[in-house]
């Protein structure tokens, strides 16, 4: 009996044992995902131009994809598929943009769904940006309210974040209401830079330094 109760806890530990380290290479196989994705899609957008840049984005459009189907559960690639998906929209721009934009829309919502707070809230920015950038109805899904609660929530989880700032600066820039823009613009210059993400960081703080100017000009007015 005393052999028997041995080997059960014994099978016990292992199955824990195993169940962790399955999490774990889970949980690197997701960050290799991301950091890879994140690399590639800073390069496409930032250093790329005309053709090179759209054939680099439906590349890294059908990648995400097979991440997301490999990794169901993992809110953060959903975020990055998200991410790609609304960023290769504005690149394609005219008919075809809003398919991808309706497409990033469901990955983001899916992200939400799983961990919303995941990768400091950058779902609710994303979805909050496309919600004012998108056409309303009866064309697209685009809902001014919807982004600015969203964008609010992003601020609440990431307050000193260079994107979370950017992107509602960008949406206060919208609804005029400049010199609480500039506040967040300011904000977001001053961010903190990211681990491994040098060349998004500068494509970033370059975008805020001429949305920063264009701000103040309205502000002086």
């Amino acid at each position: 009996m005393k052999t028997a109760i041995i080997t059960i806890l014994s099978l016990s530990l292992f199955s824990v044992t195993v169940f962790s380290q399955s999490s774990d290479n889970t949980q690197k196989n997701a960050s290799t995902t991301i950091s890879d994705l994140q690399s590639r899609w800073a390069i496409a957008n930032y250093e790329l131009k005309d053709e090179k840049q759209l054939k680099a984005f439906q590349q890294l459009v059908a990648d995400a994809e097979t991440a997301t189907n490999a990794q169901a559960n993992e809110a953060g690639i959903w975020v990055w598929s998200g991410i790609i998906k609304s960023t290769f929209a504005g690149v394609k721009g005219g008919l075809g943009a809003l398919k991808y934009a309706k497409a990033a829309k469901v990955d983001l919502d899916q992200a939400i769904n799983i961990d919303g707070d995941v990768l400091q809230g950058s779902a609710y920015t994303s979805l909050g940006t496309l919600y004012y950038q998108v056409p309303g109805w009866p064309i697209g899904f685009g809902d001014n309210e919807k982004a600015q609660a969203l964008l609010t929530k992003a601020m609440a989880i990431n307050p000193d974040g260079i994107d979370s700032n950017y992107f509602y600066a960008q949406y206060l820039l919208g609804e005029k209401q400049y010199r609480k823009a500039e506040q967040h613009l300011l904000k977001a210059q001053s961010a903190k830079p990211r681990p491994h993400r040098p060349l998004a960081d500068k494509g970033r703080q370059a975008e805020i330094a001429v949305l920063l100017a264009e701000t103040q000009k309205k502000v002086a007015l």
